[in-house]
């Protein structure tokens, strides 16, 4: 029995079924499956052009006695009819996927997971690696989703179809260039790349996302450096193991494959894409990550990055530390040596491990390169004690702070970025409407006083804390010094006609917040919120 269960039987639907021919095309397939015993039953439906109820009768009454029965290759149509009568409920049924030929395509863009071509002047596709790869699009079209409603700028695929041997995912890019595309040909651009790669990846390490939503980055690179213990001295690999341990935890999101080739200007639209590597963690394994991308894979073969991103290894390297400068927000090349020291260690690990699965220790161009690496992960083991760094700089232009005019015009947008942010934290309703007033109340006064008669900027953060869960919004101008919790309590005992007018704002704030500070310091007022969830 074991035998027969290990091979379906795929028996063909064709044409239409309906009360005029049901019975025999039930009679067919009972035929089809004489013999055979209780199998794994498939009915391709790429030929079936209708079914009425008398063929969905059919397929229950085959169900019954077929529990592992499955309907393939549906027709929009057929699909509909099944979908409407729960028969999608009660056994899988999968769509018949548009073909799609990327013969002769441009490639715009590769990750680790599949490759992504230009199939006319509005679309691309991607197609994955892995042949059954449904699983991996569903999975890459939910994350897209929710990294969308966490205001990251990014394309939503709006079609499966099928590639040769696997699927693809299909989106709408519009006249999109690559930012790899655009260093190649118009090298003049190369600082404007910088700071629009930064500040796209500043807004990722920003933006918190919600417990459970995606995998944690950390377990991954713990996998590598348990890995790489066999490869490594016993002490240098237990180092590794105990650095990567000790790196904070992050519940921010980090992008995973963050190279020039998935960053695209559609008009002037800067687009994330190719988000099937989502997930949380610390900066650190994001900047490992990138260093691998321009300097690390080509670093003993100068040719891999010209292949994969169309420029130089030199143009690589270049890049790379212009990244870091901009995005530490130091020239201090001490720091910048540091910082990218530290990216080299988690880079290494992953680039030795990928190439020992990759069979590298077989060949002899994969042993010299394995060994360069190895030899620059011992080096950087024997002087590094921690992974951790000095992220204070990092947050000017992150997601988590809004700078705008304090202007009450502007009040839907800081209320927007609230709620954004509290919705990614799953803050209860009644608490983020408390949050949501004190804000309001705040924000206003600072737009009706603090530079009156004339205008000035205000910048709001947003911030998380554990132990316990707890938000914390703060404000801060350069307006004229005011301390509003030295004003005295409006008396809310009075009857309304004894009461003065001001002070209610203040009053709320205070008894709806759990903690509520001042200062004034370095010609700004600071006012910090706190809300414990």
């Amino acid at each position: 029995m074991s035998d027969t269960l290990n091979n379906p039987v795929t028996i063909k639907l064709t044409g239409r079924i309906d009360s005029g021919n049901s019975a025999e095309v039930e009679n067919d397939i009972l035929r089809q499956l004489e013999g055979k015993g209780i199998v794994p039953l498939i009915l391709d439906a790429s030929d079936l052009a209708y079914t009425s109820s008398a063929g969905l009768r059919v397929i229950l009454r085959l169900k019954k006695k077929y529990s592992d029965l499955s309907i393939a290759n549906v027709n929009s149509d057929v699909y509909e009819i099944l979908d409407m009568t729960g028969f999608t409920e009660i056994m899988n049924v999968t769509k018949a996927y548009r073909v799609v030929s990327i013969e002769g395509c441009e490639e715009i863009g590769r990750g680790a997971n599949g490759t992504i071509y230009r199939i006319d002047q509005d679309n691309v596709v991607k197609v994955y690696n892995n042949a059954d790869a449904l699983d991996d699009i569903q999975h890459e079209r939910e994350v897209a989703k929710l990294a969308l409603i966490l205001g990251i700028p990014t394309a939503i695929s709006y079609d499966v179809v099928r590639v040769g041997e696997s699927y693809g995912s299909v989106f709408e890019l519009l006249n999109a260039r690559s930012f790899s595309k655009i260093i190649s040909t118009e090298p003049d651009k190369l600082e404007w790349c910088v700071r629009e790669y930064v500040e796209m990846l500043k807004k990722i390490h920003g933006t918190l996302v919600p417990k459970g939503k995606l995998p944690d980055m950390k377990e991954t690179a713990l996998s590598w450096a348990n890995f790489m213990k066999e490869y490594l001295p016993e002490d240098l690999g237990s180092k590794l193991v105990t650095l990567v341990e000790a790196v904070p935890q992050d519940d921010h999101m980090i992008h995973g494959d963050y190279h020039t080739k998935n960053l695209e200007l559609q008009g002037d639209e800067v687009l994330l894409i190719d988000m099937d590597t989502l997930a949380v963690g610390h900066p650190i394994f994001e900047l490992a990550s990138i260093y691998n991308a321009f300097v690390g894979y080509s670093e003993y073969d100068h040719s891999v990055i010209e292949r994969f991103q169309g420029f130089d290894h030199e143009t690589g390297k270049t890049f790379w530390h212009k990244v870091l400068v901009e995005y530490l927000g130091t020239s201090n090349e001490d720091k910048i040596r540091e910082v990218e020291d530290k990216a080299r260690i988690i880079g290494y690990t992953r680039m030795i491990r990928r190439s020992i699965r990759r069979k590298g220790l077989e060949t002899e161009a994969g042993r010299a390169e394995i060994e360069l690496w190895k030899k620059e992960l011992t080096e950087l083991l024997l002087k590094t004690e921690s992974l951790d760094f000095d992220r204070e700089s990092i947050s000017d232009g992150s997601a988590n702070e809004l700078n705008i005019e304090a202007s009450t015009d502007n009040l839907g947008k800081v209320l927007d970025f609230l709620n954004q942010k509290l919705k990614a934290i799953d803050c209860p309703p009644k608490t983020g409407m408390q949050i949501e007033v004190a804000v309001e109340e705040i924000f206003t006064n600072i737009a009706n006083y603090a530079y009156a008669p004339d205008k000035g900027n205000a910048t709001i953060r947003f911030d998380t804390s554990e132990d316990p869960l707890a938000v914390a919004i703060t404000f801060i101008d350069q307006g004229m010094p005011f301390d509003p919790l030295k004003k005295e309590d409006p008396d809310v005992t009075l009857p309304a006609e004894e009461r003065s007018v001001g002070g209610l704002g203040i009053l709320m704030v205070k008894k709806t917040m759990d903690e509520v500070t001042y200062d004034y310091r370095d010609g700004k007022n600071i006012l910090r919120l706190k809300k414990n969830l």
